[in-house]
């Protein structure tokens, strides 16, 4: 009997949240009103979380499964991995260059516009980075990578992102998430965040949309 190959439906599932929170940050640094610093602190403290849940997800993405598909893959996957490496690169180098601003508009709540036009260039990296690995990387998952080996990367998440942060995290997945895909996501989870998540998760995620967003139900973005 063959083994079972990566149902990479979580990934989409991660990818829509992505898009939904990621664009909503340039328009949230703009709002903030010059001087606001507490506001300011909020938003960007909002921004340390998103920024964290997205660089364990390109790691793990580096350190588990571009080596898989680099074994199996053949010419297909030589040909895009680097592709992906180069644009994970570019979208760090973005994420440097925003979490360098951040410490003097959260003390100050000036200079704003030279952040948010950062978050919008590290927006159009990203989304430009998911629709290729949507097209490319995924179909070539569901080929060569095992649902055991899937679930690796998935651990990745859970062993390296901040309790706290992993809940809030999850919290924003199931927002746009499909719960047929949640339960399979959750079934080879850890016991406890099995446990816990589907209940913490959303309600932590209600209460911080609401101090971010002003309300619990954030637009929902979609693809």
């Amino acid at each position: 009997m063959s083994e079972p190959m990566a149902d990479v439906r979580d990934m989409y599932m991660a990818h829509r949240m992505f898009r939904r929170e990621f664009r909503l940050l340039p328009q949230l640094v703009r709002d903030v009103r010059p001087g606001d610093t507490e506001r300011a602190s909020l938003v960007a403290d909002h921004a340390d979380k998103i920024c964290a849940i997205l660089d364990a997800h390109h790691e793990g993405e580096d350190e588990v499964i571009w080596p898989l598909l680099l074994a199996r893959g053949g010419e297909r996957s030589a040909a895009i991995v680097p592709v992906m490496e180069k644009q994970h690169h570019g979208i760090h180098e973005a994420l440097t260059t925003v979490s360098s601003l951040f410490p003097a508009w959260r003390a100050t709540a000036r200079g704003g516009e030279e952040l948010a036009a950062g978050t919008d260039a590290l927006v159009d990296r990203l989304v430009e980075h998911m629709a290729m690995e949507e097209a490319e990387i995924l179909p070539l998952a569901k080929q060569y990578v095992t649902a055991a080996e899937w679930a690796q990367f998935g651990e990745h998440a859970f062993s390296t992102v901040p309790k706290k942060t992993l809940a809030l995290g999850f919290g924003m997945v199931m927002y746009e998430g499909d719960a047929e895909v949640i339960k399979e996501v959750l079934s080879n989870a850890p016991f406890v965040p099995r446990l816990v998540m589907p209940r913490l998760g959303p309600r932590l995620y209600a209460s911080h949309a609401k101090r971010v967003y002003g309300t619990a139900t954030p637009p929902r973005l979609g693809k």
